[in-house]
């Protein structure tokens, strides 16, 4: 037996402290689309600026 063996309760309260700890789910999905949309913002305003 190791020197901090958990019990079932033991083991469920730390998976749910560790579960809280864990920073969020990076959607790729959602981050390039941001990318995209900030893209095109900016080569829209700079095509605004040229046509002037």
């Amino acid at each position: 037996m190791g020197k901090y063996q958990l019990d079932y309760k033991g083991m469920k309260a730390v998976s749910k402290y560790h579960e809280k700890l864990k920073p969020a789910q990076f959607d790729k999905k959602q981050q390039l689309e941001k990318i995209r949309t900030a893209y095109l913002e900016k080569k829209q305003k700079q095509t605004d600026k040229s046509s002037e």
